[in-house]
């Protein structure tokens, strides 16, 4: 089930969608017809959503469609000759991975250009978890609410996210919009094929990428992920594993167990640092870790 939801949503109109995408639309005197939502499966259908099909589609399954409260659909032009007899407004594109990102990404009100975006790659998807799960509690150490999109967990603050992983766009576009009016001021995204479906990040823009495996160029694993996953990877972004500076602010630390869960410190310093974090802010947070403990 994937949606993007009114609750965190923008409202757009049907002509709105039309010129500013391109679209054909029948019929033309919809254009003051408002969607508060995206699905792409009838059952994830709310009043007021754009029903974009993820398969297949025919005039009976737009009529459950209209039946749950689809105010409209997103359908290929070969069925501009049953407008007629579908009985809800249709628009009419064969839209790309990359045009559907950014109709999500719009509709929720780019919610990934609201925060702080942390992606963790690697090739072993348990490490890849585990890693989310030690920087999402550093940068909440640091004073940072967060947000967490894992198929060990996905999470809003501290409230726990009922999803059904692998998610695609429209849930992580919605995902990331619930973060964002919750109060997070940070999300971490584990790029690994139990969480995301393939171009999931589209429209998603990531500031700081970990790399779990060190032996490979971090500029090839960015290309890679970013490839795969669809996120945007511009100029600014960093890239990074661990590195000396993080490795022994880890070792000093008392979280620091001499154990998996050293390395896994050190990534999320290392990341952090790269976000622009002052050194200085990380050790007087280690230490009072330290102090707690």
């Amino acid at each position: 089930m994937s949606a993007v939801s009114e609750s965190v949503g923008r409202r757009m109109t049907l002509g709105y969608l039309a010129d500013h995408y391109g679209f054909g639309l029948e019929p033309s005197f919809a254009v003051d017809v408002t969607i508060t939502a995206l699905a792409d499966e009838v059952d994830s259908i709310s009043p007021g959503s754009l029903y974009i099909p993820s398969k297949s589609v025919d005039v009976e399954r737009l009529e459950q469609a209209r039946a749950r409260g689809a105010y409209a659909a997103l359908v290929p032009h070969a069925m501009r000759e049953v407008a007629d007899s579908a009985q809800l407004p249709l628009l009419f594109a064969e839209p790309d991975a990359r045009q559907i990102g950014a109709l999500a990404s719009d509709i929720a009100g780019k919610p990934s250009g609201l925060l702080a975006m942390f992606a963790i790659c690697g090739e072993d998807g348990d490490e890849v978890e585990a890693n989310v799960i030690r920087l999402a509690d550093f940068l909440h150490m640091l004073g940072n609410p967060v947000g967490v999109i894992s198929a060990s967990g996905s999470s809003s603050l501290e409230r726990r996210l009922d999803l059904r992983h692998p998610i695609g766009v429209l849930d992580v576009q919605h995902t990331l919009a619930v973060c964002g009016e919750d109060g997070a001021a940070a999300a971490v995204v584990a790029l690994n094929e139990r969480t995301l479906r393939p171009d999931a990040l589209q429209s998603v823009g990531v500031d700081v990428l970990g790399c779990v495996d060190e032996e490979k160029p971090q500029s090839l694993a960015a290309l890679r992920q970013a490839q795969r996953y669809g996120f945007a990877a511009p100029k600014q972004l960093k890239v990074t594993t661990r590195t000396e500076e993080s490795d022994a602010l880890a070792s000093q630390s008392a979280l620091g167990q001499r154990d998996a869960s050293e390395p896994r410190l050190s990534l999320a310093i290392a990341m952090t640092l790269a976000a622009g974090v002052r050194r200085g802010n990380i050790k007087s947070a280690l230490r009072v870790s330290q102090e707690l403990r």
